[in-house]
Order: structure tokens, then C-alpha cells, then sequence
């Protein structure tokens, strides 16, 4: 019989190319197919951290709002530049204006007072040891006024995925074989494998708890970071 497959096979396995290459071909089977879902996640200690943070301001007009809040938001740039943070490791991700209002519980209508402008950057930390000093450093003399984050992952994880493929094609190569001798067949070949990856770390910890913790220099304690391969495998059981 034939089989009719997605052949996608990766770059580590392959040795040949950057990219995972993808085709549709016909694959022969004379025997019974045997299909699979394998997944495997190796966890690591993380390298890098990232967050976000910003300042907000207000004012009764709208351009000392954001007059006010650029300089501001510079300072709070140049502290994490001072900070050791590269340039290419804070990006700006939303400069936000809106009139602000405020509610009149007397009258119960929201009144207008003025002008709130948020200046918001995401920064990233590869010296992962000097995390808490640069948050509480942010807060306390970098004017920032609000911080989400940070999140775990590890800048160079092809070792770590390797790994994981390795021990999904192992692990997939047992559970076809089992199969097959139950069936009356002495082993399996690879008929087509397709793979996906996912990186699975601890979520991030709450702005509100940050804040609190500012007293206690910010303590941060880095887990670990599963990267997880996810590998659909077609096999032939063989005689």
C-alpha cells in the first residue's frame, strides 16, 4: 500500500539545513503503519529574563502630559542603559494618550480632569544575577512607576532541544517496536516525522507582589525552564 505523508524532518537531524524541510511525498508501506504523538521536555536553569515597565503622568492639558512624561520615561531609559542593559535589549512597545476622567460620586458622572499619557518598554537581562538590583533600581531612583514580569527563557537552547529530540525518537522508537512485536512483527522503520517545539516557563510574577517586595531588594528565584519537543512519527512494522 502506499502512504501518503508530510515528510518534515529537522535541521539536527538532517545536517544539512538551517531550516526544517517540508514536502509532500508518496511513501511505500507494505506492512501496517503504526502512528505516533511523542513529547519530551527537558527542563534547564534560565540565562535571560524579560519584563516590561514604563511611567504614566498626568496633567491638565495634554501636551505638558506628555512633555511630563517623556522626561520622565528618558530617565527611566538611561537608568536601565546605566544599569548594564544593552540598546538592542529595550524596545518602546506602546506610548498611550487619553483624557482622563474621574468619578463624581455626588453627581454619579465621570468628570473630566485632565490628560494621562503611559510610556511603556520592554527590557531584557542577560546578566540574570543582577535582576533584583535592576528592578529595585527602576522603581526607586529610575522613576518607573509600573513593572509586569519578568519572564524566564534560555538565549541559546538548540543544545537543550536536541537533547529532547533525542531522547522523543528514542522513546518513539520503544513504543513502535512494542507494538509491532505484539502485533507478530520483529521491528519498525521511519516512514515520516513531524516535529514542533515549545518553551514552557514560569509565568510571570504579578506587578502588585513586585511592588510589595521592593523593601526586600526584589527577591527573585529563577526555576526552570522546560523546552519541550513535540515529534508525530509514522512507522512501517517490518518482518
Amino acid at each position: 500500500m502506499k502512504y501518503l505523508g508530510m515528510m518534515t524532518l529537522a535541521a539536527a537531524m538532517l545536517g544539512s539545513s538551517p531550516m526544517a524541510q517540508a514536502a509532500n511525498v508518496q511513501i511505500t508501506a507494505q506492512n501496517p503503519v503504526i502512528e505516533l504523538s511523542i513529547s519530551e521536555q527537558v527542563d534547564s536553569r534560565p540565562d535571560t529574563a524579560t519584563f516590561s515597565t514604563g511611567v504614566e503622568t498626568k496633567a491638565v492639558t495634554a501636551t505638558q502630559a506628555l512633555r511630563d512624561n517623556s522626561r520622565q520615561a528618558k530617565m527611566m531609559i538611561d537608568k536601565l542603559k546605566s544599569l548594564g542593559i544593552a540598546d538592542k535589549d529595550i524596545q518602546t512597545t506602546g506610548i498611550n494618550l487619553n483624557a482622563d476622567y474621574q468619578y463624581d460620586r455626588a453627581s454619579k458622572i465621570n468628570r473630566f480632569v485632565g490628560y494621562r499619557v503611559s510610556n511603556q518598554v520592554r527590557a531584557t537581562v542577560r546578566d540574570i544575577g543582577k535582576l533584583g538590583t535592576i528592578l529595585d533600581a527602576l522603581v526607586s531612583s529610575g522613576g518607573a512607576t509600573n513593572l509586569s514580569g519578568p519572564y524566564f527563557s534560555i538565549d541559546d537552547d538548540n543544545a537543550i532541544k536536541q537533547l529532547a529530540r533525542e531522547r522523543a525518537l528514542a522513546n518513539g522508537k520503544k513504543q513502535a517496536e512494542n507494538y509491532a512485536k505484539a502485533s507478530g512483527y520483529s521491528g519498525v522503520r521511519v516512514l515520516s516525522i513531524a516535529e514542533g517545539i515549545s518553551n514552557n516557563g514560569p509565568g510571570p510574577m504579578p506587578a502588585n507582589r513586585m511592588m510589595a517586595m521592593q523593601e526586600q531588594s526584589v527577591p527573585v528565584t529563577l526555576g526552570q525552564v522546560g523546552t519541550s519537543v513535540n515529534l508525530n512519527i509514522t512507522y512501517e512494522m517490518t518482518r
